[in-house]
């Protein structure tokens, strides 16, 4: 299959910590579809007993980015408050596993303390009324173990929130059996695929031939943002943003409320989980690994070069090649994860209260 090898863009830097998993859109959509499942059960109302008027689980789903910024608007005292007692709250949306494994493993390669699979076990033993000072040591409330949990349960069902590439210097992707092989000499982390770069005129061309036209703007809606595109796309933020946007047009719809309805109108089969709910984020997280391996089916990483971050820092970026077709398969993959994060989120708040 012919492929297109991106180019560098000299001084793009884009860091993990920035990284908003989804997209406003994407964690909208989430909440959105978990909002039009819970309609009439016990667990709306404990959820809106969390909630302040006019909020709803999709409006809250981006709170957790929303702090790590102003670019939401100003922060709220609420916001900065929890930005002041937790100030490690960046790492509780990712894990690191490489994307070749099997399973999520406490302790093991790419996993942390604070990861997204120990933070969303936090909240929901909060939740489930079960929590202690050892069990949640960031003494998260209720309403934020609600926050967090419509939050990262979109988070978790984005590949490369879980399935990590690890990379040599030759553009070869590599798992890792220990965290010491992780020496940013041979083995580099790509952070989330942050540091794996797409050329973006180049899969602009190749969307245009395959995935639908954007639905004309609705008279009223914001501009577009004037800022200058860099020419190139970290995988990362393709994953976040840019494939939600191709499976909302190749559903035609416009909004996340709208994309919630057609697919639920659609009625998916979504897989259940099992046992404790408290287990169940190590299940989106292999489940997650999964989708990761479809994300990075048939795509090669060419030899390491540098860039110079805005701070000055001096770090390795490699141009990737992808299938000419990519922008189909990542938009049905996206697609659902997105529908299974909803109807996910729905569960484990139904498994909580469920009268």
């Amino acid at each position: 299959m012919h492929k297109l090898l991106s180019v560098l863009a000299l001084g793009a830097a884009f860091a993990s910590g920035n990284a908003l998993a989804w997209g406003n859109d994407g964690h909208r959509a989430v909440g959105a579809i978990a909002d039009q499942l819970l309609k009439g059960s016990a667990a709306q109302a404990k959820v809106a007993a969390l909630l302040l008027p006019g909020e709803s689980l999709e409006k809250i789903a981006n709170w957790p980015d929303c702090v790590k910024g102003t670019y939401c608007g100003p922060q709220s005292p609420e916001m900065l408050t929890y930005v002041a007692a937790n100030p490690k709250h960046g790492e509780y949306h990712y894990t690191n596993v490489p994307f070749q494994n099997a399973h999520y493993h406490d302790h093991g390669v790419g996993t942390a303390d604070d990861d997204i699979v120990q933070t969303l076990k936090q909240a929901i033993l909060v939740l489930q009324g079960k929590a202690d000072a050892a069990s949640n040591p960031h003494g998260f409330s209720q309403r934020q173990a609600l926050i967090l949990i419509t939050h990262l349960v979109g988070d978790i069902h984005q590949p490369l929130h879980v399935g990590n590439a690890f990379v040599g210097n030759d553009g070869q992707f590599f798992a890792p059996a220990t965290q010491a092989q992780i020496d940013d000499v041979a083995i580099f982390n790509a952070r989330g695929g942050n540091d794996l770069l797409l050329d973006d005129a180049h899969m602009t061309a190749l969307s245009d031939a395959v995935i639908p036209a954007p639905l004309p703007v609705e008279a009223g809606a914001k501009p577009a943002s004037a800022y200058p595109k860099s020419p190139t796309k970290p995988l990362h933020s393709y994953w976040d943003t840019t494939v939600v946007d191709y499976a909302m047009r190749r559903l035609s719809t416009r909004t996340p409320r709208q994309f919630a309805s057609t697919v639920i109108a659609s009625a998916p089969v979504v897989n259940g989980n099992s046992g404790d709910p408290v287990t169940w984020p190590y299940q989106w997280a292999d489940a997650s690994l999964a989708a990761s391996k479809i994300a990075f089916a048939d795509v090669v990483a060419g030899p390491a070069t540098q860039q110079t971050s805005r701070k000055g820092d001096v770090y390795n970026v490699w141009a990737l090649t992808v299938p000419d077709n990519y922008p189909v398969p990542s938009s049905a993959l996206a697609k659902q994860q997105l529908t299974e994060a909803g109807y996910r989120l729905a569960a484990v708040l139904q498994a909580i209260w469920p009268q």
